[in-house]
Protein backbone atom coordinates (compact mmCIF):
# COMPACT_ATOMS: atom_id res chain seq x y z
CA UNK A 1 0.00 0.00 0.00
CA UNK A 2 1.23 3.60 -0.70
CA UNK A 3 -0.01 6.45 1.46
CA UNK A 4 0.70 10.06 1.45
CA UNK A 5 -0.54 13.88 2.48
CA UNK A 6 -1.71 15.65 -0.15
CA UNK A 7 -2.64 19.53 -0.03
CA UNK A 8 -6.50 19.58 -1.22
CA UNK A 9 -8.27 23.34 -1.03
CA UNK A 10 -6.08 24.81 0.89
CA UNK A 11 -5.60 21.85 3.41
CA UNK A 12 -3.66 18.59 3.95
CA UNK A 13 -5.28 15.10 4.07
CA UNK A 14 -4.21 11.62 4.14
CA UNK A 15 -4.73 9.73 0.92
CA UNK A 16 -4.18 6.09 -0.59
CA UNK A 17 -2.86 5.26 -3.88
CA UNK A 18 -5.61 3.21 -5.25
CA UNK A 19 -4.64 2.58 -9.24
CA UNK A 20 -4.55 6.01 -10.81
CA UNK A 21 -5.91 8.41 -8.10
CA UNK A 22 -5.81 9.07 -4.63
CA UNK A 23 -8.49 8.22 -2.50
CA UNK A 24 -8.57 11.00 0.33
CA UNK A 25 -9.11 9.42 3.56
CA UNK A 26 -10.69 11.36 6.50
CA UNK A 27 -7.07 12.50 8.39
CA UNK A 28 -5.45 15.22 8.15
CA UNK A 29 -1.98 13.73 6.93
CA UNK A 30 -0.22 10.34 7.64
CA UNK A 31 0.50 11.08 11.18
CA UNK A 32 -3.20 11.35 11.73
CA UNK A 33 -3.73 8.05 10.38
CA UNK A 34 -0.89 6.81 12.86
CA UNK A 35 -1.98 7.85 15.59
CA UNK A 36 -5.48 6.05 15.45
CA UNK A 37 -3.03 3.25 16.78
CA UNK A 38 -2.46 -0.33 15.92
CA UNK A 39 -5.62 -0.79 12.89
CA UNK A 40 -4.37 2.27 11.05
CA UNK A 41 -3.69 -0.06 8.19
CA UNK A 42 -6.99 -1.35 7.87
CA UNK A 43 -8.46 1.85 8.23
CA UNK A 44 -6.71 3.17 5.34
CA UNK A 45 -7.33 -0.29 3.52
CA UNK A 46 -10.91 0.32 3.77
CA UNK A 47 -11.96 3.93 4.40
CA UNK A 48 -13.27 5.51 1.16
CA UNK A 49 -13.26 9.38 0.25
CA UNK A 50 -13.46 11.66 -2.87
CA UNK A 51 -10.21 10.63 -5.46
CA UNK A 52 -7.56 12.86 -6.98
CA UNK A 53 -5.94 11.99 -10.04
CA UNK A 54 -2.03 10.60 -9.30
CA UNK A 55 -1.41 12.83 -12.13
CA UNK A 56 -3.12 15.97 -10.01
CA UNK A 57 -1.82 15.18 -6.95
CA UNK A 58 -0.02 18.00 -4.63
CA UNK A 59 2.21 16.41 -1.90
CA UNK A 60 3.05 18.01 1.36
CA UNK A 61 5.16 16.96 3.68
CA UNK A 62 4.98 12.47 4.48
CA UNK A 63 4.49 13.60 7.80
CA UNK A 64 4.24 17.29 8.14
CA UNK A 65 4.20 17.86 12.26
CA UNK A 66 6.03 14.86 13.57
CA UNK A 67 6.42 14.01 17.38
CA UNK A 68 10.64 13.54 16.26
CA UNK A 69 12.97 13.67 13.26
CA UNK A 70 15.93 11.79 13.91
CA UNK A 71 18.73 11.41 11.58
CA UNK A 72 21.90 9.22 11.44
CA UNK A 73 25.32 10.36 10.45
CA UNK A 74 28.29 7.96 9.36
CA UNK A 75 25.79 5.32 8.20
CA UNK A 76 27.11 4.60 5.10
CA UNK A 77 31.46 3.02 4.77
CA UNK A 78 31.68 5.04 1.85
CA UNK A 79 31.06 8.41 3.09
CA UNK A 80 32.54 7.89 6.60
CA UNK A 81 35.56 7.67 4.37
CA UNK A 82 35.20 10.49 2.22
CA UNK A 83 34.63 12.87 5.12
CA UNK A 84 37.68 11.68 6.99
CA UNK A 85 36.09 10.15 10.14
CA UNK A 86 36.81 7.18 11.73
CA UNK A 87 34.02 4.40 12.43
CA UNK A 88 31.67 4.73 14.59
CA UNK A 89 31.21 2.50 17.30
CA UNK A 90 27.62 3.40 17.68
CA UNK A 91 25.00 5.22 15.52
CA UNK A 92 25.63 8.77 15.67
CA UNK A 93 21.98 10.79 15.79
CA UNK A 94 20.66 14.29 15.29
CA UNK A 95 17.70 15.76 15.34
CA UNK A 96 15.63 18.12 13.00
CA UNK A 97 13.00 20.54 13.36
CA UNK A 98 9.46 20.08 11.07
CA UNK A 99 10.18 23.53 9.73
CA UNK A 100 12.75 22.06 7.92
CA UNK A 101 10.52 19.65 6.13
CA UNK A 102 8.82 20.17 2.72
CA UNK A 103 6.88 18.35 0.31
CA UNK A 104 8.31 15.59 -2.94
CA UNK A 105 8.10 18.44 -5.47
CA UNK A 106 8.38 21.74 -3.28
CA UNK A 107 11.53 24.65 -3.86
CA UNK A 108 14.51 24.01 -1.68
CA UNK A 109 14.91 27.25 0.19
CA UNK A 110 18.86 28.46 -0.50
CA UNK A 111 19.57 29.93 3.08
CA UNK A 112 21.07 33.77 2.45
CA UNK A 113 23.32 33.33 5.48
CA UNK A 114 25.48 30.15 3.64
CA UNK A 115 26.66 29.13 -0.32
CA UNK A 116 27.77 25.66 1.17
CA UNK A 117 24.23 23.88 0.93
CA UNK A 118 25.15 20.02 0.15
CA UNK A 119 22.61 17.39 -0.73
CA UNK A 120 22.51 13.83 1.02
CA UNK A 121 20.04 11.02 -0.39
CA UNK A 122 18.47 8.92 2.37
CA UNK A 123 16.39 5.96 2.85
CA UNK A 124 13.86 7.11 5.35
CA UNK A 125 11.21 5.08 7.40
CA UNK A 126 8.48 6.21 9.74
CA UNK A 127 7.42 4.01 12.84
CA UNK A 128 3.70 2.84 12.93
CA UNK A 129 3.43 2.06 16.98
CA UNK A 130 5.12 3.16 20.17
CA UNK A 131 7.89 1.99 20.86
CA UNK A 132 10.13 1.62 23.58
CA UNK A 133 13.03 -0.69 24.57
CA UNK A 134 12.49 -2.79 21.65
CA UNK A 135 14.91 -5.89 21.14
CA UNK A 136 16.32 -5.74 17.64
CA UNK A 137 14.74 -9.23 16.01
CA UNK A 138 11.26 -7.68 17.01
CA UNK A 139 12.31 -3.98 15.86
CA UNK A 140 10.86 -4.12 11.70
CA UNK A 141 7.55 -4.58 13.48
CA UNK A 142 7.00 -1.22 14.40
CA UNK A 143 7.97 -0.31 11.06
CA UNK A 144 4.88 1.47 9.28
CA UNK A 145 6.78 1.52 5.93
CA UNK A 146 9.51 3.02 4.10
CA UNK A 147 10.24 6.46 1.63
CA UNK A 148 12.57 8.74 0.21
CA UNK A 149 14.37 11.51 1.81
CA UNK A 150 17.04 14.63 1.14
CA UNK A 151 18.87 15.19 4.06
CA UNK A 152 20.10 19.19 2.60
CA UNK A 153 22.57 19.92 4.42
CA UNK A 154 24.77 23.63 5.10
CA UNK A 155 27.68 22.24 5.73
CA UNK A 156 29.49 25.55 6.80
CA UNK A 157 26.68 25.84 10.08
CA UNK A 158 26.84 21.95 10.47
CA UNK A 159 30.86 22.82 11.48
CA UNK A 160 30.61 26.10 13.89
CA UNK A 161 29.79 23.30 16.49
CA UNK A 162 30.92 19.73 17.34
CA UNK A 163 27.03 19.35 17.44
CA UNK A 164 25.38 18.72 13.36
CA UNK A 165 21.71 20.36 14.61
CA UNK A 166 22.49 24.23 12.92
CA UNK A 167 23.73 22.91 9.55
CA UNK A 168 20.73 20.07 9.36
CA UNK A 169 17.74 22.13 9.98
CA UNK A 170 17.42 25.36 8.09
CA UNK A 171 13.91 25.79 6.84
CA UNK A 172 12.38 24.62 3.80
CA UNK A 173 15.31 22.55 2.85
CA UNK A 174 14.74 18.64 4.06
CA UNK A 175 12.25 16.84 0.96
CA UNK A 176 10.64 13.98 2.41
CA UNK A 177 8.21 11.56 0.06
CA UNK A 178 6.25 11.65 -2.09
CA UNK A 179 4.60 8.41 -0.62
CA UNK A 180 5.10 5.58 2.57
CA UNK A 181 5.15 2.18 0.89
CA UNK A 182 3.95 0.26 3.52
CA UNK A 183 6.53 -2.52 5.41
CA UNK A 184 4.55 -5.75 3.87
CA UNK A 185 5.61 -4.56 0.77
CA UNK A 186 9.15 -5.21 1.16
CA UNK A 187 8.19 -8.51 3.19
CA UNK A 188 8.62 -7.19 6.42
CA UNK A 189 12.25 -7.34 6.07
CA UNK A 190 14.88 -5.30 5.58
CA UNK A 191 14.65 -3.56 1.78
CA UNK A 192 18.05 -3.27 -0.01
CA UNK A 193 17.09 -0.90 -2.45
CA UNK A 194 19.56 1.09 -4.80
CA UNK A 195 19.08 4.73 -3.82
CA UNK A 196 20.48 7.79 -5.98
CA UNK A 197 21.28 10.99 -6.04
CA UNK A 198 21.42 13.60 -9.18
CA UNK A 199 22.05 17.54 -9.77
CA UNK A 200 20.75 18.53 -13.10
CA UNK A 201 20.78 14.97 -14.12
CA UNK A 202 24.56 14.43 -13.34
CA UNK A 203 24.67 11.18 -10.65
CA UNK A 204 26.00 12.02 -7.63
CA UNK A 205 25.32 9.25 -5.31
CA UNK A 206 24.48 5.88 -5.95
CA UNK A 207 24.60 3.13 -3.57
CA UNK A 208 22.42 0.30 -1.73
CA UNK A 209 20.80 1.02 1.15
CA UNK A 210 21.64 -2.74 2.40
CA UNK A 211 24.98 -1.00 2.70
CA UNK A 212 23.95 0.87 5.99
CA UNK A 213 26.21 0.57 8.64
CA UNK A 214 23.47 0.58 11.16
CA UNK A 215 20.12 -1.38 9.67
CA UNK A 216 16.56 -0.42 10.50
CA UNK A 217 16.04 -2.77 13.11
CA UNK A 218 19.58 -1.59 14.66
CA UNK A 219 18.52 1.74 14.70
CA UNK A 220 14.77 0.96 15.96
CA UNK A 221 16.49 -1.21 18.27
CA UNK A 222 18.68 1.71 19.55
CA UNK A 223 16.61 4.81 19.65
CA UNK A 224 14.14 2.95 21.13
CA UNK A 225 16.23 2.30 24.51
CA UNK A 226 16.95 6.20 24.61
CA UNK A 227 13.52 7.85 24.22
CA UNK A 228 10.15 5.85 23.26
CA UNK A 229 9.51 5.90 19.27
CA UNK A 230 5.59 7.37 18.69
CA UNK A 231 3.32 6.60 15.00
CA UNK A 232 4.23 8.71 12.87
CA UNK A 233 8.38 9.42 14.20
CA UNK A 234 10.34 9.86 11.26
CA UNK A 235 14.06 8.07 10.83
CA UNK A 236 16.18 9.31 8.28
CA UNK A 237 19.19 6.69 8.02
CA UNK A 238 22.33 8.62 6.51
CA UNK A 239 23.73 8.77 3.10
CA UNK A 240 25.99 7.16 0.94
CA UNK A 241 29.14 8.18 -0.33
CA UNK A 242 29.42 11.12 -3.57
CA UNK A 243 27.53 14.50 -1.29
CA UNK A 244 29.33 17.75 -2.78
CA UNK A 245 31.62 18.14 0.45
CA UNK A 246 33.50 15.38 0.02
CA UNK A 247 34.88 16.32 -3.71
CA UNK A 248 37.83 17.74 -4.84
CA UNK A 249 37.43 20.53 -5.60
CA UNK A 250 33.89 20.97 -3.52
CA UNK A 251 30.48 21.23 -5.34
CA UNK A 252 27.32 22.75 -3.45
CA UNK A 253 24.07 23.35 -4.71
CA UNK A 254 23.39 26.50 -6.52
CA UNK A 255 19.91 28.64 -7.58
CA UNK A 256 18.22 27.20 -10.21
CA UNK A 257 19.81 23.42 -10.17
CA UNK A 258 17.14 20.69 -9.75
CA UNK A 259 18.11 17.56 -6.92
CA UNK A 260 16.62 14.42 -7.57
CA UNK A 261 16.85 12.06 -5.42
CA UNK A 262 15.17 8.07 -6.12
CA UNK A 263 14.81 4.73 -4.33
CA UNK A 264 13.62 1.96 -5.79
CA UNK A 265 10.54 0.18 -5.56
CA UNK A 266 9.55 3.89 -3.57
CA UNK A 267 9.76 6.87 -5.75
CA UNK A 268 11.47 10.43 -6.08
CA UNK A 269 11.99 13.61 -4.59
CA UNK A 270 12.65 16.38 -7.16
CA UNK A 271 13.28 20.10 -5.87
CA UNK A 272 14.24 22.83 -7.56
CA UNK A 273 16.23 25.17 -5.53
CA UNK A 274 15.25 28.98 -5.05
CA UNK A 275 17.01 31.39 -3.03
CA UNK A 276 15.50 32.71 0.42
CA UNK A 277 13.06 35.29 -0.32
CA UNK A 278 11.76 36.21 3.44
CA UNK A 279 14.18 38.94 3.84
Amino acid sequence: MRLATLRVRGETRAARLDGDEYVLLPYADLGALLAEGEHWRSLAERQEGDRVAATDAEFAALVPHPNKIICLGLNYATHIKEMGRATPEYPTLFAKYDGSLIGAYDPIVLPVVSDRVDWEAELGFVIGRRARHVPKEAALGFVAGYTVVNDVTVRDYQRRTREFLSGKTFEGTTPVGPVLVTADEFGDAEPDLEIRCEVDGAVMQRSRTSDLLFGIADIVSYVSDIITLLPGDVICTGTPGGVGDGRDPKVYLKEGQVLRTVIEGIGETRNRCVADQTT
